[in-house]
């Protein structure tokens, strides 16, 4: 299998350099597949396991080291994925994926991660969006890898079929079902800072609990779902309606309580998080659309706000 992020066909130069120059491309890849920064560093770090369990002998056999890394980590992933509906069933309350910040807000909070910044292994584009993760969610697991795999690194169908463990036929349609899900939108300068001026006013129209204010910026369907895990208090069911959705903010003022709320990047998008005595409660993302939200996920859930900074 080629690898689409290297031109030509040949053979990487060997060495331990060439190997771990595929990382971040990995890390991408297993992060837009999993929705989860923690998994997928764990699944490069198990794919970069079977590597090294290997002889020197069989490196040396495999013509495309990348290829073959790529092929692993994706395998690992649709396994995770295949597993993952159990586990959700699980999970407590709704489930939302990790949040990423910028490189600025970024902080490790795994132990053993180093100095080296995983935001700098993730592309902060359109396919990490919370809007395009949530759509991605929804996929089964092999519609999901044939999507990324050839919509969003440009795999080939043949490639894609040897990763999946279908036929490139078969893949082929499974893409075409995942991108029937998926609305792509098309943002340009102005509409990312439209954006995030209906993300910064809502943050005003929230810190004064201005009801009608919220309502005019929310759509008619909004629905806003937070992720607490069990483990933060989070509502338990999504709440659909611009009126009921105004009214729970209202309700959950940050005014007087103690808690910061500042303009954060989230998932490339503009967002809002949540501070409080310094340390981050909550990182929420937002779906607009035209001059409405129509979607917003908070994730309160501490285990998934460990890469942001405490202040």
């Amino acid at each position: 299998m080629s690898n689409p992020s290297e031109p030509g066909h040949g053979r990487p130069e060997p060495g331990l350099s060439a190997i771990m120059s595929e990382r971040r491309r990995l890390t991408n890849l297993a992060y837009r597949l999993l929705g989860s920064l923690a998994d997928a560093e764990d699944v490069v770090q198990e794919t970069y396991a079977r590597w090294y369990a290997m002889s020197p002998q069989r490196q040396e056999a495999i013509d495309s080291p990348g290829a073959w890394l790529t092929t692993v980590a994706g395998r690992i992933c649709l396994d995770l994925l295949g597993s993952a509906r159990a586990r959700r069933e699980r999970y407590v309350g709704q489930w939302i994926p990790e949040p990423l910040p910028d490189r600025t807000e970024w902080i490790s909070g795994r132990p053993g991660a180093g100095t080296v910044d995983p935001a700098d292994r993730v592309t902060l584009d359109e396919s990490v969006s919370m809007a395009f993760l949530v759509v991605l969610d929804a996929m089964t697991p092999a519609e999901r890898v044939a999507f990324i795999l050839h919509d969003v690194f440009r795999y080939p169908f043949a490639e894609v079929a040897e990763i999946v463990g279908r036929t490139p036929a078969a893949c082929r349609q499974l893409a075409a079902s995942a991108r029937r899900r998926v609305r792509t939108p098309q943002p340009d300068a102005a509409s990312a800072a439209r954006r995030a001026e209906i993300v910064r006013d809502f943050k005003q129209a929230w810190e004064a609990k201005d009801i009608d204010a919220l309502i005019g910026l929310l759509d008619p369907e909004v629905t806003a779902t937070g992720d607490g895990g069990g483990l933060a208090n989070a509502a338990p069911h999504p709440i659909e309606g611009a009126g009921q959705v105004a009214r729970f903010f209202v309700d959950r003022s940050v005014a007087g309580a103690g808690v910061a709320l500042v303009e954060r990047t989230v998932n490339g998008q503009p967002g809002l998080v949540a501070r409080l005595d310094g340390v981050t409660v909550s990182v929420m993302a937002f779906d607009v659309t035209g001059n409405r939200i129509q979607h917003i996920w908070a994730v309160l859930n501490p285990d998934k706000l460990r890469s942001w900074t405490a202040g």
